[in-house]
């Protein structure tokens, strides 16, 4: 019955490895992780795939054994998150004061159509299917390939398209607007 209500206090709060090993631990592996995601593909296009999640899944397993070396207190577990916390919020800060780095960590976008024609070696390049990318067209109004001047793999695997008539679209509305605007 005394095991019930015994708490051991220091277990919880006093960390049983070095916290610079903890710190080091969690840095190697948020940066090891962070590089591998950054270079597979954006498959899914914006989406988040039963294999994404998956993989996230297997990460984090895998990532917590390596990162904590089997850690008990809770101080750890702060530590830890707060060390991955540090290295994502580093990467944004200096993705946003230098843009050579941002490059580095959100790709540029790519061109997947120009002037109603497919490139095909970008496709291949992320794993997309043609199938795939007239369903993301459709998503967006696109009825035929031929009216896509311009459709771009976005940085997050999104898709965006330039229409043919969208420049003209947007000079009719400019130049009704401000005929209307005449008295």
């Amino acid at each position: 019955m005394e095991k019930f209500f015994f708490v051991d206090w220091q277990a919880i709060f006093v960390p049983s490895i070095s916290i610079l090993e903890l710190i080091i631990r969690g840095s190697l592996v948020y940066l090891a992780l962070f590089s591998v995601l950054r270079l597979l593909p954006s498959r899914q296009m914006g989406t988040l795939g039963i294999t994404d999640l998956l993989v996230v899944v297997l990460f984090a397993e895998a990532a917590q054994n390596a990162m904590a070396s089997n850690y008990t207190s809770i101080t750890e577990g702060a530590i830890l998150v707060g060390t991955v916390i540090f290295w994502s919020y580093l990467l944004n800060w200096l993705g946003y004061k230098l843009p050579e780095f941002q490059r580095f960590l959100n790709p540029p976008p790519l061109l997947l159509v120009k002037n109603g024609r497919i490139i095909h070696r970008h496709l291949e390049r992320e794993l997309i299917t043609e199938d795939e990318l007239m369903s993301k067209l459709r998503q967006q109004s696109v009825e035929f390939l031929t009216d896509v001047k311009l459709a771009y793999m976005e940085a997050d695997g999104s898709i965006s398209v330039i229409t043919s008539d969208s420049k003209t679209s947007s000079l009719a509305n400019q130049e009704s607007k401000t005929k209307s605007d005449l008295p």
